[in-house]
């Protein structure tokens, strides 16, 4: 029998977009829920009946009852945590869509639900390029190891912007230690991430006058290479490799830690800016700091759709 999956809220375009893929890949979409956040009432019933969608569910605890996996596209991080609970707690495996969450305090609840075993990952699927893949693919005595990355895109600096940071993080690897803001050119910020052994990336992210792709440029001791990511492939290359870990058939790709320091490091970032440039180690962000408000961004969000 195909793993079954339930849809949790359908505030973006992934919902539709991430269908036929993981119809492709085998497993089988049981139903959705949606709490309104963005969409109409009413749209749930539509999408399914639209997508071949057997179910709506009334409830989280319904849905948890009935399905293996849940991947949950509410746009407002902020709900992230509450809506991935139900599943945790009756032992299903989770899929966060990016950005996992935006304050401290929900990034250590989800290290505590790792910790404890459950299967729970996510974010964003530039840490799962094709392109930056294969560079890393090369044996290292040709491409060297990364000591310097700029990365970016545009449209915003978190929701979106959590790309250009991942892409960064994918490129240089475990070991981010740092984040200070460098400042800004128009709505454009530059930050500086810094690993051990003082390699660095510069990340671009913000409103830009026109659609910028996701790019990168790597420089090591033997060359530089420039990045420019098809998006067309990125949601194929994210699902084949995290479907299988959460249906339990193989190893996470990537421990949880590692992808929440993408996260943790633009939280980072945000309080630097608050505190004019000053760096700011991942390890000394407090628990209570205030991060990224996933309730403005869905505001605005659903005023834009609307």
């Amino acid at each position: 029998m195909a793993i079954s999956i339930g849809l949790v809220d359908l505030d973006t375009s992934h919902p539709q977009s991430w269908l036929p893929i993981i119809r492709e890949l085998g497993y089988h979409v049981a139903g959705v829920i949606d709490h309104g956040a963005v969409r109409q009432p009413g749209f749930a019933q539509s999408f399914c009946s639209e997508h071949g969608i057997p179910k709506v569910f009334e409830s989280l605890e319904e849905m948890a009852a009935s399905v293996d996996i849940a991947i949950v596209h509410s746009c407002n991080w902020d709900v992230h945590i509450e809506r991935a609970r139900p599943f945790v707690e009756a032992g299903k495996a989770v899929l966060i869509d990016k950005p996992m969450v935006g304050s401290p305090k929900d990034l250590a609840t989800l290290l505590e639900w790792e910790a404890k075993g459950y299967r729970v990952t996510g974010g964003s699927s530039l840490y799962y390029a094709e392109e930056a893949r294969r560079f890393l693919d090369l044996p290292e005595a040709e491409r060297g190891v990364p000591r310097f990355v700029y990365a970016g895109c545009g449209t915003d600096e978190f929701n979106y912007g959590i790309h250009a940071y991942a892409l960064a993080h994918t490129l240089m690897g475990e070991g981010a230690q740092s984040a200070r803001y460098m400042g800004s050119c128009g709505e454009q910020q530059q930050i500086e991430v810094e690993w051990t052994g003082g390699r660095r990336a510069v990340v671009a992210v913000g409103k830009a006058d026109a659609y910028l792709p996701f790019y990168a440029t790597v420089v090591t001791e033997r060359r530089v290479d420039h990045i420019q990511v098809d998006s067309r492939n990125l949601y194929r290359s994210f699902l084949s490799l995290v479907l299988p870990y959460l249906a339990g058939r193989e190893e996470a790709p990537y421990p949880l830690k590692r992808l929440l320091d993408v996260e943790l490091s633009a939280i980072a970032a945000l309080v630097s800016r608050r505190m004019n440039g000053a760096r700011i180690f991942l390890r000394e962000v407090a628990l209570g700091e205030k991060g990224y408000d996933g309730a403005a961004f869905n505001a605005a969000y659903r005023l834009a759709r609307r």
